[in-house]
């Protein structure tokens, strides 16, 4: 009797803690996640208060014109445009910056981890806002390069093929001091003497590096390649404010492509909650297929 009483207060217990917390979570994430769902099916256009129809199921219908239309595919496109600058640009550099400042391979540290770092702390809509200037047919980057070429004139942002190369340098240089800091966070929890040990049984800096380093770290890896892969599909911001999507649309990614269905000329919410499941399916595959490979191919922490 004594004990059954104790099992139910342990419940009662464990629910008041744990209530609060999932009522937050189905109201903020998971409620939204499957309002966007049911609505994608529907052909709710803002109702019968904005002169819609009144709402009904269609099924797949939103997928199915989503899938034929060509601006979707080149959003998706640059989207992974962006995911291979993450994973395969900010990451590793982020990795070696980290490194060679926790090796002490190079003077005033600390001036190139904050130098490496600022970028992540500045407002994108005004790194935004710099860079379009740089690149601009007028800016710093025009006259620089006309010191080698004369007669070179600027296309970048008018040349649908070449518009989303400024994107993608500047989402590689803005992030990767996330990255440092993470890395160096985690560096710095490695046990001194394995690498000593390491450096007194004779092993070359590489193979410090990818003996000890590396295994120690492959759970840090996979937590920054999801976190890149999460944050590479939800860019908007920078996006927005350093091209808009132009030319032609031609730099538009997921999130400005769901953007531009919910809010630009008519609206057509069912679309862009059709975009935005896509997005997170598309996301949690990618983060499936990361966990995959980690499992299969990382080292032991």
């Amino acid at each position: 009797m004594r004990r059954n009483q104790l099992r139910t207060e342990e419940r009662r217990a464990y629910w008041l803690l744990v209530l609060p917390a999932l009522l937050i979570y189905w109201s903020v994430v998971a409620f939204p996640t499957v309002f966007s769902l049911v609505l994608s099916l529907t052909n709710y256009n803002g109702g019968r208060i904005f002169g819609g129809q009144a709402i009904s199921f269609v099924g797949l219908q939103h997928y199915v014109r989503m899938f034929k239309d060509p601006y979707f595919w080149i959003s998706l496109k640059n989207n992974i445009y962006i995911m291979l600058v993450s994973l395969f640009g900010q990451i590793p550099l982020g990795f070696l910056f980290a490194y060679v400042i926790h090796r002490k391979l190079v003077k005033q540290r600390d001036f190139f981890q904050t130098m490496i770092y600022l970028p992540s702390v500045i407002s994108t809509i005004v790194i935004a806002i710099l860079w379009q200037s740089f690149f601009s047919p007028y800016g710093p980057f025009t006259e620089l390069v006309q010191k080698f070429i004369p007669n070179w004139e600027n296309e970048l942002f008018f040349d649908p093929h070449k518009a989303i190369l400024p994107v993608l340098f500047v989402i590689l240089w803005m992030y990767t001091g996330t990255y440092l800091i993470i890395f160096l966070a985690n560096l710095q929890k490695i046990d001194p003497a394995l690498i000593e040990a390491a450096r007194i049984d004779g092993a070359t800096e590489w193979q410090v590096l990818t003996r000890i380093i590396l295994p120690c770290l492959s759970g840090v890896i996979l937590t920054t390649a999801i976190l890149a892969i999460s944050g590479s599909l939800k860019s908007f911001d920078l996006v927005f404010a350093m091209t808009a999507g132009n030319p032609a649309r031609r730099t538009s990614v997921l999130s400005l492509y769901m953007y531009d269905n919910a809010f630009r000329g008519a609206p057509n919410y069912p679309r862009a909650n059709a975009i935005s499941v896509s997005m997170v399916l598309l996301s949690l595959a990618l983060i499936w297929i990361v966990q995959l490979t980690e499992e299969r191919f990382g080292g032991r922490e």
